[in-house]
């Protein structure tokens, strides 16, 4: 067998296949939920939050306490997110796409350095060694809280910290032997960068709109 195909197997043959179903699916509606938040639509919560429930058992199984503490925000967000995108008066959705200000950016600083305090928190409460790669975690859930924030505020800068974290993660996974995680934030990265272009050009395309 290739050296390809060992990184990618290797990782899964003592795993229990109901652990490498949970897995696949929970990869198959990640990838989904961000091909959604490309195109501005509202599944990008429902199957988003399918994704975050099936990973964060995963995690807790594994007693990955870091990535599981990110996927039951993801989790909880995804609600409030979902909520938030559905919000109308009367055809015209009332969240709409922008550029955070000054204040949003302070606040989403604010969210990062939490996060990082809340998490380095949750491993010394369980007791948990800290590793280099564990402070890795540390530092990309700070980004991604935040980002998931503003992605349910529909601010462009989402996708920005999407990236960065992505960028950061899909090495780290990799390192781990966590192939396919690692092949899924490789995905994420470019749907990241395809996010980042669609939602400027819908901005841009508004901005007009409103100056006519």
């Amino acid at each position: 067998m290739s050296p390809i195909f060992d990184f990618f197997l290797d990782p899964y043959r003592d795993r229990s296949l109901l652990f490498i179903v949970l897995e696949a699916i929970a990869f198959v509606f990640g990838i989904a939920s961000v091909i959604y938040a490309k195109r501005e639509h509202i599944w990008v919560y429902p199957t988003g939050l399918i994704a975050t429930l099936i990973t964060m058992y995963i995690f807790l199984k594994d007693e990955l306490l870091g990535d599981m503490m990110l996927n039951l925000y993801y989790s909880l967000m995804s609600v409030y997110g979902w909520w938030n995108w559905s919000r109308k008066k009367g055809e015209t959705s009332l969240v709409r796409i922008s550029r955070t200000n000054t204040r949003e950016k302070w606040l989403g600083l604010l969210l990062f350095v939490l996060t990082l305090g809340v998490t380095y928190g949750v491993y010394k409460l369980f007791g948990t060694e800290i590793g280099y790669t564990n402070y890795i975690d540390i530092f990309t859930s700070g980004i991604f809280f935040t980002a998931m924030w503003y992605m349910a505020n529909k601010k462009l800068e989402n996708w920005t910290l999407w990236i960065l974290a992505d960028i950061i993660t899909v090495p780290l996974y990799a390192y781990r032997g966590w192939g396919m995680l690692s092949l899924q934030y490789l995905i994420f990265t470019i749907l990241a960068i395809q996010g980042y272009f669609a939602w400027k050009k819908l901005l841009n395309k508004s901005l007009q709109t409103s100056l006519k």
